[in-house]
């Protein structure tokens, strides 16, 4: 099974109050990006990493492939403007030899090999397979003065995460179509379930978490000084 990886790491650092882009942030002394570097070295099935980064960050993405374990070929583009396009130009330099392709979110830097292996597995078995969590927390819908119109039951309700990873060719065709259409997803998962390919979860952990916020980085931070 020969498959490619996917970084997206084109996202700014606004929202953690950075001027750095967000994948090449610290944590733990290290970039986000090079702990999703290092989880996927220790991947036998990737045989190539593409990653997708901001103007003129080319060189920092290659010194972390670099010193961070990494034994595949490694290609470095310029992402686009959403990350629906960052996806779409990186999936377009993945070998056509891959059966596989798995995306990842480098904002996402504490996501263990273990994930990516068995979304890489079912995704084989079926089309495809997203990490995720169930939902813990009571949902309520509310209308535009934020009054709670409905309690939506959580018991098959599930929280996406990264890595996805899909049949190289599913994913090709879902992204040529959202291109066509002018269909834009919040994930990868949308555009593929948007053909009728079976695309499943496998349940991941909370620790997966996604930085967006100075309290996510705080919160990441603990959990990286506890694992030393």
């Amino acid at each position: 099974m020969k498959a490619s990886a996917i970084i997206v790491a084109a996202g700014s650092g606004l929202r953690l109050g950075t001027k750095e882009p967000k994948a090449f942030i610290k944590l733990g002394g290290r970039t986000m990006l090079s702990y999703s570097l290092a989880t996927l070295a220790q991947v036998a099935d990737v045989d190539e990493i593409v990653i997708t980064v901001p103007t003129g960050f080319e060189a920092n993405a290659r010194a972390d492939a670099t010193t961070s374990g990494v034994r595949v070929p490694v290609k470095i583009t310029v992402g686009g403007v959403e990350r629906q396009d960052s996806v779409r130009i990186a999936l377009s330099l993945t070998s056509a030899e891959s059966e596989l392709v798995i995306v990842h979110d480098a904002a996402r830097p504490l996501a263990d090999a273990d994930i990516f292996k068995r979304c890489l597995e079912a995704a084989s078995r079926v089309g495809g397979a997203i990490a995720a969590v169930p939902v813990a927390d009571t949902l309520k819908r509310v209308d535009a003065d934020r009054a709670i119109v409905q309690t939506v039951a959580r018991a098959s309700l599930w929280q996406a995460q990264t890595p996805q990873a899909f049949r190289r060719e599913l994913l090709v065709a879902a992204h040529a179509r959202a291109l066509e259409q002018k269909i834009v997803a919040t994930d990868d998962a949308d555009l593929v379930e948007r053909s009728g390919a079976r695309v499943e979860v496998v349940e991941a952990s909370s620790r997966n978490l996604k930085i967006t916020t100075p309290a996510d980085l705080a919160m990441a931070e603990a959990i990286v000084a506890s694992r030393a």
